[in-house]
């Protein structure tokens, strides 16, 4: 009997086997690559339906007219985000007036601190401007790196532009405590640059979102002597909003004449019954900011007399409705509530029952569920610090009397309240019955997706 070459045995063994697996592998190829395709499908369309449009959202983006004199770009720079643009610059003709308002958190960016300072400068004749804003990076709380980081990509915008640097603006918005990026950013200038024209103010709505839902726009006309007065805004927000003045970013645009000082005043009147009456979560951001810029571009004289008070009116209006955009678009919302308090004895006072019922916990969380707990709301009223009386205290739902003199109205039925809280637009009518002040606050409801997107925030 012949002895077995068990070795070489081995080896052909082994080379059988090496063609089997290649052979199964070509085989399996196509089929692994079609199951990885299918299920990076479904990763996708997951994370699509994580973040669906805000209920509350308008149909669409409205239609802004076009503010002579403002052109507009958006490019994808990859600050943070992938696949989707996230810098938007602004190009404003020379003679155009600025004006701002930002948060007083101690913690502040530095765009915010820079956008301060600019604005205090004496502006160089005939100067034109510009504003650049990234969205996924705060570049907050970044040190002295963030101030450099700053200079570096208003420098670069003033040199591709051709103005001073002391007219570039910036604003970030995003994480708080990273170094900016700013290269990837400043490397995107001249893309940006070839890119601007008058048209393009949606796309620009769209690259300072972060966890908005929907691009926020508004606009409004006013007839001016000789001509039409044009106005249009865009904002983002969604999370991290309170007063001073939420997190959001805001840029009003219009082609009227009228100066810096005017200008300042006119938004500093107005702030605090539209972004500042605002709050989804009672947490003030680092970042917040609202630039206004005047082109002067319209054929419409100067603004005077009564003109540049219609023109303060549908200014206030751009921004309320840009404010209620931001409210609507809360971190999982899908309530939008309108906190009406009247007959506080001081403005102080209505304003602190107003924002303490807005910002409870327990009374946005009955909103979520459609729970008629207006025993949350007196308890709000009480721990608010504002004078109150129990027995002079009025509550409403919309119109349902719901409690008087210091009891429930017997008339109230339960039912009645549990119906009103089904709608998606709720008003909470406070009447403190003590004097002639009053205030209204926005806010929405607190749902299990605002923890959902704030657990999740930085991954």
């Amino acid at each position: 009997m012949a002895k077995t070459d068990w070795k070489a045995e081995a080896k052909a063994l082994k080379k059988k086997v090496r063609k089997l697996k290649d052979s199964l592998t070509a085989a399996a190829g196509p089929v692994a690559e079609a199951v990885s395709e299918a299920v990076g499908d479904v990763v996708v369309a997951a994370k699509k339906a994580l973040k669906p449009v805000s209920p509350l959202a308008p149909a669409s983006f409205p239609v802004l007219p076009a503010i002579k004199g403002a052109e507009f770009a958006a490019v994808e720079a990859g600050v943070r985000y992938q696949n989707r643009k996230d810098v938007m610059l602004v190009r404003l003709a020379p003679g155009t007036t600025m004006a701002g308002v930002f948060t007083r958190s101690s913690t502040r960016s530095g765009c915010v601190r820079d956008c301060q300072a600019k604005l205090a400068m004496k502006v160089p004749d005939g100067a034109g401007a510009a504003i650049i804003v990234n969205s996924g990076n705060s570049n907050a709380f970044t040190g002295r790196v963030g101030d450099e980081a700053v200079a570096a990509v208003t420098g670069a915008v003033a040199e591709a532009l051709g103005v001073p640097a002391s007219r570039v603006f910036s604003s970030s918005t995003g994480v708080i405590g990273e170094p900016l990026p700013f290269e990837k950013i400043t490397a995107k200038v001249p893309d940006l640059v070839a890119a601007l024209q008058e048209d393009a103010v949606e796309m620009a709505a769209q690259a300072i979102m972060t966890t908005d839902t929907f691009p926020k726009g508004a606009a409004a006309t006013v007839q001016g002597e000789g001509g039409v007065i044009h106005i249009s805004g865009i904002a983002k927000g969604s999370g991290m909003i309170a007063p001073d003045m939420a997190t959001m970013l805001v840029y009003i645009f219009t082609d009227a004449k009228i100066g810096a000082n005017q200008l300042q005043k006119m938004i500093s009147r107005n702030v605090d019954a539209t972004f500042n009456s605002i709050t989804v979560d009672s947490d003030t951001s680092t970042s917040d900011t609202l630039l206004i810029a005047a082109t002067g571009q319209s054929p419409a004289a100067e603004l005077k007399g009564p003109t540049l008070k219609a023109f303060e009116t549908a200014l206030a209006g751009v921004m309320r409705d840009l404010a209620l955009q931001v409210v609507r678009d809360g971190e999982g919302a899908t309530k939008l509530v309108e906190v009406r308090v009247t007959g506080a004895a001081t403005d102080e006072d209505a304003a602190k029952v107003a924002f303490s019922i807005a910002n409870s916990p327990l009374v946005k969380t009955a909103v979520a569920g459609q729970d008629p707990n207006w025993g949350r709301i007196v308890a709000a009223v009480g721990k608010s610090g504002a004078q109150a009386d129990r027995d002079k205290l009025t509550i409403r739902f919309g119109d349902i009397l719901v409690a008087q003199n210091g009891w429930r109205n017997p008339d109230y039925r339960e039912e009645d309240g549990a119906a009103y809280m089904q709608g998606q637009e709720l008003v909470f009518a406070v009447d403190l019955g003590l004097g002639k002040s009053k205030r209204s606050v926005w806010t929405c409801d607190l749902t299990s997706r605002y923890i959902e997107i704030n657990a999740d925030y930085r991954s």
